[in-house]
This record gives structure tokens, sequence and C-alpha cells, in this order.
């Protein structure tokens, strides 16, 4: 999307919004493409949340501790806008290969076909036509469709999903902090 817009030299601020695990490359990806598109990248930040897909980690972020911090970014911001610098960004050249979730949220027998999810999906996995159905080629698992069904009629299989959970208890357990790069 970003990749058809033109910044003119606007100033950007980069958030980036995670699910109490990492952001890996995300920031920086994000700053080359703004670039690319004519924005000026001024500020950039972490901002944790509850993870998407897996509840219970990050469970309840933002928080008012979180909401409180962002306050702060927000001020600091504010405060240096004037002052033409790149923030440096975590990450790496080449990004990290994204190969995919093998969670992909399916049609239970609560589905009404009332179209909300296929309306809503941001890639089109579900077609207008048949929403109880799912291209999961199409799917990046965020989980949206699953969070806006009125009668709960999407969910990704429970085994998957135990599994997935104990794969990523290491990486996604503990408070995780918002950061913000000037």
């Amino acid at each position: 999307m970003f990749r058809n817009v033109r910044g003119n030299g606007t100033k950007a601020i980069l958030v980036v919004v995670f699910g109490n695990r990492a952001i890996d490359d995300t920031l920086l990806e994000l700053q080359d493409v703004l670039e690319a598109s004519g924005f000026v990248c001024i500020a950039g930040m972490e901002a944790v949340a509850e993870h998407s897909l897996m509840h219970q980690f990050g469970t309840g972020r933002p928080d008012r501790q979180d909401e409180k911090e962002l306050l702060e970014f927000a001020t600091k911001i504010m405060e240096s806008v004037e002052i033409q610098r790149t923030p440096k960004f975590p990450g790496n050249r080449p990004y990290r290969e994204y190969g995919g979730v093998p969670l992909k949220p399916v049609a239970n027998g609560k589905c009404t076909s009332c179209d909300l999810c296929a309306k809503e999906c941001p890639t089109g996995a579900i077609p207008l036509n048949n929403p109880k159905l799912t291209d999961k080629d199409k799917c990046i698992s965020c989980m949206h469709c699953v969070a806006v069904c009125p009668k709960k009629a999407r969910n990704c299989s429970k085994f998957v999903s135990f599994i997935a959970g104990r794969k990523m208890k290491k990486v996604c357990s503990g408070r995780k902090e918002n950061k913000l790069y000037l």
C-alpha cells in the first residue's frame, strides 16, 4: 500500500504493534518502504499489545502503564520534531524471511455466512460468495476475522494452537517493553 503513495518529504512516525514477542526487522523494512516513497522518517516506536494468536501472551496489553509510557513517547517525539535526523531502527538487511504461520482460522458450524469476516479481511483470503472458506495462501493469520465474527464462528485448530503456544512460550513470556527511537 505504501509503495503506491508519494510522501513528498512528509515527516513520518513509524509505529509497530507487536504481540509480546519481537518486531524483528519490521521497523527497518517499514522505514525503507516509506523512504522509497518519499517520506522522511523522524521517529519510531514498538508498542506492545496482547498477542493476536496466543492471547495468553501480553494479556491485557496495552495497560495503564503502556498508555502512560506511549503518551510520554508522543511528548518526546513532539519535542524533537524539528530535529532533522534519521533514527537508527533495529533489524537487519536482508530482512528476516517470513515463512508464514500455520494457524489459519476456518469457519465452524456456527457460521451463518453473514459475510462480515470476508468484508473485513485485509488480504481477501475469505471469499464474499462463500465466507465459510479460507484461502490459506492469502491468509496472514492476523485473526481479524476471528475478532469481528458476531457468532464466534471462526477459529483455529485447538491442537495446532496448543503446540504453537508451547513453542512460543519461551520468546513470548514475561513483560516486554515499549521502545522509542528518535
